[in-house]
């Protein structure tokens, strides 16, 4: 219960003996008396608060940058109507700056044995997990001069999943796939293929594609086609450690991993291909594989929804050798990294020999665009210092990739709004080319 102005005065001086009061106290209660009896009946009408019930109900998934609106229902069993403020709390990224105070607070009246709803609408900043904090409840009498003031916990989550802004590119590469898997074969056979049908030599084929048994049979030189095959496997591997958690724009790299990751997995099992996930520092943050086809996407989703970089090395050893139990079978390994000179010289090179000389390896890597902006920066000395700067970052970088090149990994290096779709065309040139 909480008392407010002269009310709290009139009620502490209420629970002394008139008696022992001097006489200026005496005299202050004899002019306030219609007070405080006004007072106390104010606080008489008042519902009492904890016997309120409440309950809640409404969205327990957004994706990120969508609203979710949560309701709290109110039901007063007490004889006296509710006049109220009410509080809902939650966390501070459950809404942007500023908006918090005019979101979470409500007006309400209950009349006696009924209930009322009040709806909650929340606009997070962040992926994850968002949990209700409690509702505070202060209850008026009909005079507002009293009040009465309590908490109850009403326990309800909010998963707020990634956003997934490159599923626009989806219908192109989906296009782009078909055309693959049902309108051009290709003439050469490679690890991912299998034979489609013959058809008539044209100049210009391979002569190894020739069938030499049906040229037989017929009049016309025959050449075998291929098609890509469906039912590979591709391993996701989210690096979440210390590089993840730099800030390009807005948002950390991990963030552009993971939508780059999503691209790939929504095309990829539109492809027939099963898609399986790691996410590993120093130990495993997520894992998702043996999902059917239409399960991967909100699987993954799901998963992704509570990652969070970790301040810490990743730990390159331990995550070849949790890929390689992960992929028994020959996959197209996908590692979501940094190019960082340092983490792939000392730890990611020297374990590289046993990934590629079993799967097939892609790494797909974060593109900071301001490094881009200083590159070609002129005007003064120190825009002219900027711009040598970031030249020797993309040097590295570049001499960095070149080195995994050499070890028979496919490279794709891009900036946040570029890496989904250059990883799904690298995963498309795969399988165009027979190597998955």
């Amino acid at each position: 219960m909480a008392l407010t102005g002269r009310a709290a005065l009139l009620a502490a001086l209420g629970s002394i003996p008139v008696g022992i009061l001097e006489p200026s106290w005496t005299g202050i209660l004899a002019v306030n008396g219609p007070l405080a009896l006004a007072c106390a009946c104010d606080y008489a009408l008042a519902a009492p608060v904890r016997r309120l019930q409440l309950a809640r109900s409404g969205d327990s998934s957004i994706r990120l940058g969508d609203t979710a609106d949560v309701t709290l229902t109110i039901t007063n069993p007490s004889r006296r109507p509710l006049r109220a403020r009410l509080r809902d709390a939650w966390p501070p990224s459950s809404w942007h700056p500023g908006t918090e105070i005019d979101a979470s607070r409500h007006l309400l009246t209950v009349p006696p044995g009924e209930r009322r709803r009040v709806t909650t609408r929340l606009r997070p900043t962040r992926r994850g997990d968002r949990q209700a904090d409690r509702v505070t409840i202060r209850s008026y009498g009909p005079l507002g001069l009293f009040s009465r003031q309590g908490t109850h916990k009403v326990p309800w989550s909010v998963r707020v999943l990634p956003p997934f802004t490159s599923r626009k590119h989806l219908p192109s590469k989906l296009a782009r796939l078909r055309e693959l898997d049902g309108r051009t074969s290709v003439l050469t056979r490679g690890e991912g293929t299998e034979f489609d049908s013959l058809r008539e030599y044209v100049p210009g084929d391979d002569t190894r594609s020739i069938d030499w048994r049906a040229t037989a049979r017929q009049s016309a030189v025959a050449v075998r086609t291929w098609r890509p095959e469906r039912d590979r496997h591709i391993l996701l591997v989210l690096d979440t450690g210390r590089t993840s958690a730099g800030r390009v724009g807005h948002a950390p790299r991990l963030d552009a991993s993971m939508d780059a990751a999503l691209l790939l997995a929504a095309l990829a099992s539109r492809a027939g291909d099963r898609v399986a996930l790691l996410a590993y520092d120093r130990r495993v943050r997520a894992l998702v594989q043996g999902r059917a086809a239409g399960d991967v996407l909100p699987s993954l989703v799901n998963a992704m929804a509570t990652l969070e970089p970790e301040l810490v090395e990743t730990n390159a050893r331990g995550l070849t050798a949790t890929a390689l139990r992960t992929a028994p079978r020959r996959s197209l390994i996908v590692l979501l990294t940094t190019l960082d000179a340092a983490p792939v010289e000392q730890g990611l090179l020297p374990v590289l020999p046993q990934l590629t000389q079993r799967h097939t390896v892609l790494v797909a890597s974060v593109a900071d665009p301001h490094i881009a902006r200083m590159a070609q920066a002129r005007g003064d000395t120190e825009a002219v210092y900027e711009a040598a700067a970031a030249a020797q970052a993309q040097s590295e970088r570049r001499r960095t990739a070149e080195q995994l090149r050499r070890h028979g990994v496919t490279v794709v290096d891009a900036t946040p709004e570029d890496l989904a779709p250059a990883l799904a065309d690298a995963y498309l040139a795969l399988k165009a080319a027979g190597r998955l």
